[in-house]
């Protein structure tokens, strides 16, 4: 239950500032934007928008964005995964909040520490991270943030 009011508590603050980003919009109204029940359940992924590909590796993801910011600068959706495992030898590049709501990532920073993030739990990955990225799959829920243009 706990899990369930901090993700509601996510939703609330990202559809807070969706409508507080767009407030200096006069021509349209502006709604907070709602992942339902059945969206985290998967229901998100068949929306027409949902992009679906394959990798070099042969591992294959689906992404879907549920909000863009007016200046582009703040995103949210649901990914999922197949099983993958890659290095990521660049800076990240964005500040992500991900909430995992099926599967589970391990991640090894560069320095050797090892972090595992199962189903119910959540990370922020700052964008200058670097590390291996390891999973069997996940589901999850996003949020980044890039100050860059």
């Amino acid at each position: 239950m706990y899990s369930k009011f901090r993700l509601t508590i996510v939703f609330l603050c990202a559809g807070l500032l969706s409508s507080a980003i767009a407030d200096n919009q006069d021509s349209k109204t502006v709604l907070p934007i709602k992942i339902s029940k059945g969206d985290a359940a998967g229901m998100l992924f068949q929306r027409d928008d949902a992009t679906a590909t394959t990798h070099a590796d042969g591992h294959q993801t689906v992404s879907v964005t549920s909000m863009a910011s007016s200046d582009g600068k703040f995103y949210s959706g649901m990914y999922r995964s197949s099983k993958t495992r890659f290095e990521i030898s660049e800076p990240y590049g964005v500040d992500e909040f991900m909430y995992f709501l099926s599967g589970s990532v391990t991640l090894t920073s560069t320095d050797g520490s090892v972090m595992t993030v199962h189903a119910g739990e959540a990370i922020t990955m700052p964008k200058e991270w670097t590390g291996t990225w390891d999973t069997d799959g996940f589901e999850k829920i996003w949020v980044i943030h890039s100050s860059d243009d």
